[in-house]
């Protein structure tokens, strides 16, 4: 046989037994999808799972769709930076249905015990998220760093986010900026 055949054939038998896993319709939907779909659909997909209102004056919607995503579908920020994460009978650990406490979205205040408290993450005043500028946000993620006091952020899973890429960082930035403002900033 040729080498073309025994690749072909290999293929099919990989193929076969991704199906018989009940795997393959996931790995291959998205086969031949490009980049550029792809990227468009995290951005939809982002404004769909937005659990606010979004203010977008100002802001680059492809920016903060993928924020969006990127907080509300892989970062899990809520769950640390929002007390309490779900409102009441919204809780899918206790069997509910998910329901986010837009009220607290993203305004901190989960205590971790030994003066550990997350942030509020809101923009302030001025629209910068937790009051920090874009370049304070992006050395606190990289760094670990707080920005006011230099002390390391404990908990916050910087040491994971810190090897996000700068355009998907600003586009969390850029979508925290949309969220509304809530609670005391610091």
């Amino acid at each position: 046989m040729s080498s073309t055949h025994h690749g072909r054939r290999a293929t099919a038998v990989a193929l076969a037994a991704l199906a018989a896993l009940g795997l393959g319709s996931s790995v291959l939907a998205d086969d031949g999808v490009s980049a550029a779909t792809d990227a468009s659909r995290r951005v939809t997909e982002g404004f769909r799972i937005a659990p606010v209102p979004l203010d977008l004056k100002g802001l680059d919607r492809t920016l903060v769709g993928l924020g969006s995503y990127i907080v509300n579908a892989q970062g899990g920020c809520n769950d640390c930076h929002t007390n309490p994460p779900y409102a009441p009978g919204g809780d899918p650990f206790d069997g509910g249905p998910i329901r986010i406490n837009k009220k607290g979205y993203l305004a901190g205040g989960t205590d971790f015990g030994n003066g550990v408290v997350s942030a509020n993450l809101t923009p302030d005043a001025k629209g910068l998220p937790e009051g920090n500028t874009y370049r304070e946000f992006l050395s606190a993620i990289r760094t670990g760093h707080d920005p006011d006091d230099g002390h390391i952020l404990q908990v916050m899973p910087w040491p994971v986010y810190r090897n996000m890429t700068d355009h998907d960082l600003r586009a969390v930035y850029e979508y925290l900026r949309a969220i509304p403002s809530r609670g005391k900033h610091e």
